[in-house]
């Protein structure tokens, strides 16, 4: 799929981030209860590791970054007034929503396509990418959590990625997917506004679930700290224009305020 286009004010992942820019928060004094995580916003590689042995259209495509998901968190941040986080880095140079330890951290595979620049890296490598990125990224996302507690706000902790329609030859039919653990408050709410909105297919713990090692950052910042939590799954050829990235952003967005209201009224919004 095509990369969305840059809208005004926008970063355009890939192409005009400044050099040694990794981690990125947008709107950090945000005081809405939403703190939005978006793992994999960028298919930037920085100038050393060059293409890792990729063609164009491999950078492009999803195995490089999730088309889309930007797009809806920074609609989704403006909503809510809330925090938003990413890392403006491809996930082939590393995957941030990976424990250190997981064997895909720093894929050679992705999907069916070798990755040559990540084949046989060594300890010293494989340390640097993890100081570029996920120490910066994961620790920015502490910092800002503990100072949002010390001031008394609220965090509901969400994090949005999107899904490709055909993968390793299977056909996923969820326009999208709702993810959650053990703390399954805010997806149940979101599960059963969408539900109300019309959208047929909806994907519980689908296409994804946590056990398939996809669940690290909503796991590390939200379900560890007692927040409440939730992965959104968005299907890409759902948001591969600013119309859809639009449409879904409000979509989403009227099923977070469901959850928030449901949270709200519980007493326990985090």
């Amino acid at each position: 799929m095509e990369p969305t286009a840059a809208r005004d004010g926008e970063l355009l992942p890939g192409d005009t981030a400044p050099a040694g820019t990794v981690v990125v928060a947008e709107n950090a004094a945000g005081r809405g209860k939403i703190v939005l995580l978006c793992d994999h916003a960028s298919r930037r590689l920085p100038p050393e590791y060059g293409d890792l042995g990729l063609d164009e259209a491999a950078r492009r495509a999803h195995i490089a970054w999730d088309p889309g998901a930007l797009g809806v968190s920074q609609h989704l941040s403006r909503r809510f007034d809330a925090p938003l986080v990413y890392p403006d880095l491809s996930r082939l140079v590393l995957d941030c929503n990976r424990d250190i330890a997981a064997h895909d951290l720093i894929p050679a595979i992705s999907e069916t396509t070798e990755i040559p620049g990540n084949r046989d890296l060594g300890a010293a490598e494989r340390a640097r990418r993890i100081a570029l990125a996920h120490t910066p990224f994961h620790s920015r996302i502490e910092t800002l959590l503990d100072a949002r507690a010390a001031a008394g706000l609220d965090s509901v902790v969400v994090s949005v990625h999107s899904f490709t329609r055909l993968y390793k030859g299977f056909e996923r039919p969820w326009p999208v997917g709702i993810l959650s653990n053990r703390d399954r408050r805010v997806a149940e709410a979101m599960l059963a506004d969408l539900a109300a909105q019309g959208i047929a297919d909806l994907g519980d713990n689908e296409p994804y679930a946590p056990g398939d090692g996809v669940y690290y950052t909503v796991g590390r910042h939200g379900e560890a700290r007692g927040l409440p939590c939730v992965m959104i799954e968005v299907r890409n050829d759902e948001i591969a224009d600013a119309a859809g990235e639009s449409l879904w952003a409000d979509r989403l967005g009227r099923a977070l305020d469901a959850a928030l209201a449901q949270l709200a009224a519980e007493g326990r919004a985090g």
